[in-house]
């Protein structure tokens, strides 16, 4: 994988609803309304989905292309950071998100960070383009490791994750400073606006 382009908007340690969520929220094939399970709204550069029970919020971040749109198309081959929160307990959890196309099957089943520590990978799905015999067909896949709070905040210049499928090979993800800064940003004011503390009752008034 090249390193990003130009960006365009896009579209651990918490319970299992929450990383439910985390799947549903952005798969670029699947229109939100068709998951019955979130709606979406957009706030400057991160879009903003929300479950339809109130509780979790999918902030997905800016994103960048990690190669050539694949055959020209648009929303393929590109990347971008996912923020999910738990908005009773505050909890959050964030992805590196990666839609991939491609002409060779790609097993893709780990992630390590720039120091080499491994990271959790997420297989999302894999769907076959088109196939014209056993060794020529081509794959939509879409993948993503999660990324400690700590390596946003410890890391404003930028940091990359590498991916490695079964047969050893790696692809390289850079995530920039400009998408690390939006991230954060859409992050504080989310809860900010979630988890501000009420504002005093006036003198004399009833509880």
């Amino acid at each position: 994988m090249g390193r990003s382009q130009p960006m365009k908007a896009c579209g651990a340690g918490v319970a299992a609803a929450l990383f439910c969520v985390a799947l549903c929220a952005c798969a670029p094939m699947t229109p939100p309304a068709s998951t019955g399970a979130v709606k979406a709204t957009s706030t400057g550069a991160v879009a903003v989905r929300e479950h339809l029970s109130g509780r979790y919020l999918a902030l997905i971040g800016p994103k960048a292309q990690h190669d050539p749109p694949y055959l020209d198309l648009p929303e393929t081959n590109y990347f971008c950071l996912r923020s999910f929160i738990d908005r009773q307990t505050g909890e959050s959890a964030h992805q590196l998100y990666v839609a991939a196309s491609y002409d060779a099957k790609r097993d893709w089943d780990a992630a390590h960070d720039g120091s080499g520590q491994e990271l959790r990978f997420i297989p999302i799905s894999r769907a076959e383009i088109t196939c014209a015999g056993k060794d020529n067909c081509s794959y939509a896949e879409e993948f993503a490791a999660n990324i400690p709070e700590s390596e946003l905040r410890d890391n404003p210049r930028g940091f990359s994750v590498s991916f490695t499928d079964r047969n050893g090979d790696k692809q390289t993800i850079a995530v920039s400073a400009e998408q690390i800064a939006v991230q954060l940003a859409a992050l504080a004011a989310r809860r900010k606006n979630d988890f501000a503390s009420p504002p005093p009752a006036a003198p004399g008034s009833s509880p």
